[in-house]
């Protein structure tokens, strides 16, 4: 089993069912959220605060799910352990870099610190790529098809104020922003960047492990 480019598999069509399953997903949270659900499922606290209905546990299981359909096509990491090895030490990189800048404090400030965050999960999730590029892309498409919807309607709820999780504002927020402002800072940077590397990284977690086990038990 080697790893390639991936240039041949098609990975729009590999991506479009858990596209839209994850668009089901977060069409459901909002609707949960503008009819006040339960806030163990849908919760409008900035950030969302673990609520059980969201995109982000989907990011594991897609991960599992886009490795074992590229390892059937033959496009699985040429070392699944050094693909594991790599997550761990992008994970590793998120801890250390995080530790450090609250130490320094770097994350003192909402804009500060959403910057710095975003440019430490990126740096993580390039540090894992190597270990099985193949994956890395199929995620990459993925993590896009996921966000940009819900970078969309971060906008209309900031603009029209609904009072959900997409247009919440952190208390250390500055005053007085304009609503592009705000878009750009709530909607843009955190969804296509802070959470793009995130669905990435915890992807290519759980898709390696699995890819692991399943050598390992052809193996045994």
């Amino acid at each position: 089993m080697h790893q390639t480019s991936g240039s041949n598999l098609e990975v729009k069509r590999l991506i479009k069912i858990p596209a839209l399953v994850t668009l089901a997903v977060t069409l459901m949270r909002l609707g949960g959220e503008l009819l006040h659900g339960p806030r163990l499922l849908f919760n409008s606290a900035s950030g969302g605060a673990g609520a059980l209905v969201g995109i982000v546990w989907l990011a594991p299981i897609f991960g599992v799910y886009f490795a074992l359909k590229l390892v059937t096509a033959g496009h699985g990491p040429e070392s699944p352990r050094r693909a594991v090895g790599l997550v761990f030490l992008g994970i590793a990189v998120v801890f250390v870099f995080s530790f450090a800048g609250s130490r320094l404090h770097l994350q003192q400030h909402f804009r500060e610190r959403l910057i710095y965050l975003c440019m430490v999960v990126v740096a993580a999730a390039l540090v894992a790529a190597p270990g099985w590029l193949a994956l890395f892309r199929t995620l990459l498409a993925y993590a896009y098809a996921a966000r940009i919807p819900v970078a969309i309607l971060a906008f209309f709820a900031l603009w029209r104020d609904w009072g959900t999780h997409y247009d919440a504002l952190p208390p250390d927020l500055p005053e007085g922003m304009s609503l592009l402002a705000k878009y750009a800072w709530l909607g843009l940077l955190p969804q296509l960047i802070f959470w793009v590397a995130t669905t990435i990284l915890a992807g290519m977690l759980f898709g390696s492990l699995a890819a692991a086990i399943a050598r390992a038990a052809r193996h045994s």
